[in-house]
């Protein structure tokens, strides 16, 4: 289930032909996911491009929150741009996602002897025995062999053990597409949901939340977790435009109840196609939106986060945590 299908619209925006991440044209996407006994975790990845490594779209990166283990943020954040596909995995299992990209990137790049693979991360050690340190490189080149324009949502890849609000969350994906000066323009939204505290969660304005909370008699700690989001657009924006787009996801996190606690490790990481600064040229010429026309863009991100964030709920199904209880699936109170 997604969030359309059941009757839930958020915001105003008109998502694009797969209301996924995708919608951004060469934009693909793949999971892999491992269930292994008690372990219940995977691998997500996102390719901005073609060659992404000689491409090396614009890019930026916003730190909502920074308790967090991701790797590769700090050159993207020093020289605007993104080199490698964008892994997703668990807590413990980054050096294995950056393992697998730099043996991907190897394939066809031998003579490397530099690179900045990029690599994010949530906790899921609530449901998955996170100490096995079941994911391999291999897991990210199957994901990376796995990736497509149609991709699935929910409890798989690096979303297969995460709780959102006190539900099962996963990996959730969303798009919009507008229209500027004539021109069409897409922003897709890809995250990993892993945050927040059941009694906050609100929906469209309403604290269904803390409804369900209460008729659970759930007992929350403090908020822990993380959330990853993945933005990709075809807009035509600099590294500064791109990081002022990303800071505006924080209020489709807060728009669902999020406080963005202490243990929640909040990133954003999003790339341009419209821009790219590959080995091709001495001097690179751009076309950037004028400031003033930004105002869409925000909104829009902000609604996509929001729903990515929600299908990421819905897409899933119940499963049972290490300690015995169930993770409810949001879908069983809509």
């Amino acid at each position: 289930m997604r969030s359309r299908e059941a009757g839930i619209v958020i915001g105003e925006g008109i998502p694009g032909k797969r209301n996924l991440i995708t919608d951004v044209k060469g934009v693909r996407a793949g999971h892999e996911t491992i269930d292994e006994g008690n372990v219940h975790t995977g691998v997500t990845v996102v390719i901005p491009c073609e060659d992404v490594y000689r491409t090396k779209p614009l890019a930026a990166v916003h730190v909502i929150n920074g308790f967090g283990k991701s790797a590769g943020l700090m050159q993207v954040e020093e020289l605007g741009c993104i080199e490698s596909p964008v892994a997703l995995t668990n807590t413990l299992s980054v050096h294995a996602a950056l393992e697998g990209l730099v043996c991907y990137t190897l394939e066809t790049h031998e003579s490397i002897r530099t690179f900045n693979p990029v690599a994010g991360e949530t906790n899921d050690s609530v449901i998955s025995d996170i100490a096995k340190m079941a994911v391999k490189s291999s897991h990210v080149l199957n994901a990376i062999v796995a990736a497509k324009e149609d991709f699935e949502t929910g409890s798989v890849g690096a979303g297969r053990g995460t709780v959102c609000f006190g539900f099962k969350g996963g990996i959730g994906s969303a798009s919009r597409v507008m229209k500027i000066n004539n021109h069409e323009y897409t922003i897709g939204i890809l995250v990993q949901s892993n945050f927040g505290l059941m009694k906050d969660f609100t929906l469209n304005g309403k604290p269904l939340g803390k409804e369900i909370s209460e008729q659970l008699k759930s007992r929350e700690e403090n908020e822990k977790g993380s959330v990853m989001i993945i933005a990709a657009t075809d807009l035509p924006l600099d590294g500064r435009q791109l990081k002022r787009l990303l800071r505006r996801c924080e209020t489709g996190l807060i728009r669902l109840g999020s406080k963005l606690g202490h243990g929640s490790g909040d990133v954003a990481i999003g790339f341009t196609t419209a821009n790219t600064t590959g080995f091709s040229e001495e001097v690179h010429s751009f076309e950037i939106l004028r400031e003033d026309l930004l105002n869409q863009p925000f909104r829009m991100i902000s609604e996509a986060v929001e729903e990515a964030v929600l299908d990421s709920m819905l897409a899933s199904e119940a499963m049972k945590a290490l300690d015995g209880r169930i993770i409810h699936s949001l879908k069983e109170f809509i």
